[in-house]
């Protein structure tokens, strides 16, 4: 299969893309993202139809943020759209004509590095995404492991933390209450109150007080080397880190590839993770260590992966 599209659902936009074998992306067309589930399928087929002009499309693979069933056609359930055991497969099919594959957005992305990004060269690869929560991805054996119901890698809601803090999945102590964008920015608040001397560039890049602080300004604050911000971002990396070292004694990947948009802060968030890692890693000092590596593909690892997979048919 030639030319297929990648769609990326995101909270405000709907991007498609038109990818190549080689994982290129010869055209993009977006369009916002509509308030209802009926919406959003009118939304999709706008995009892919703007994408695909001009060029010889053969099949349409779909990013979404949710649990996607085993057949990567229904969505069961979406946390951040209303769909309950939505048939986005059959509905897209209907709009635009052409085959659709439905996959997890993490998953997509996951797949998007391993085939063309950091994951290159590796067949058994575990990816983090590290964003406003937590996702991932598996690739063992050269290929996508989704599970027997197609909801795999989860991890986001792995528990780390006994009876911890309340998840918006309704459980307590998820991992990714202690490791993503939103628990940086609550480390950051924490550490501020606390020492709010240690604390002055960090505040003075937002309004001035702990309440006006978001990651932006911990990024920033932490690359002019302020103590509570660069700490936030350690607190983070060592939850980072002992959850990789959970997943090697699970997966004993060759590599972890951490995306998201807390890794696009480059070393100063990887090499604590990996210090953390191999801190945690169980028999590390006799096992080989897996590589934590730094996701390649950025924002358009969901897009490129999905197109990719909707090619594998």
């Amino acid at each position: 299969m030639g030319l297929t599209i990648g769609v990326d659902i995101g909270g405000t936009k709907i991007a498609a893309g038109v990818v190549d074998e080689e994982g290129q992306i010869l055209s993009t067309f977006k369009v916002s993202t509509p308030p209802t589930a009926e919406g959003i399928v009118d939304a999709i087929a706008a995009a892919v139809s703007g994408a695909s002009e001009g060029h010889p499309v053969e099949a349409v693979g779909i990013g979404a943020a949710g649990y996607v069933d085993d057949k990567r056609a229904t969505v069961l359930f979406a946390p951040n759209i209303n769909w309950r055991h939505e048939p986005l497969k059959d509905k897209v099919e209907q709009r635009v004509g052409l085959p659709v594959v439905v996959e997890n957005d993490a998953n997509a992305a996951a797949w998007g590095e391993y085939r063309f990004g950091a994951g290159q060269g590796h067949d058994d690869v575990i990816c983090i995404t590290l964003g406003t929560g937590l996702g991932g991805g598996i690739i063992i054996g050269n290929k996508l492991r989704r599970g027997r119901f197609g909801v795999a890698a989860e991890f986001g809601h792995i528990r780390v933390v006994p009876d911890g803090l309340l998840c918006g999945c309704g459980s307590q102590g998820c991992w990714e209450q202690y490791a993503s964008g939103r628990a940086l920015v609550r480390y950051a608040k924490q550490r501020a109150n606390a020492t709010p001397e240690n604390a002055t560039i960090l505040l003075a890049l937002g309004d001035g007080t702990v309440e006006g602080i978001e990651g932006k300004h911990i990024s920033e604050a932490a690359r002019q080397g302020c103590p509570v911000a660069v700490d936030s971002f350690r607190e983070l990396a060592r939850w980072a880190g002992s959850g990789l070292a959970d997943l090697a004694s699970l997966f004993d990947p060759s590599a972890f590839i951490v995306g998201g948009g807390v890794s696009d802060e480059g070393e100063l968030v990887l090499d604590p993770i990996r210090k953390s890692f191999r801190r945690w890693l169980i028999g590390g000092e006799w096992r080989p260590h897996a590589q934590v590596l730094a996701a390649q593909l950025g924002g358009k690892a969901g897009l490129v992966g999905a197109a990719d997979l909707a090619r594998q048919g």
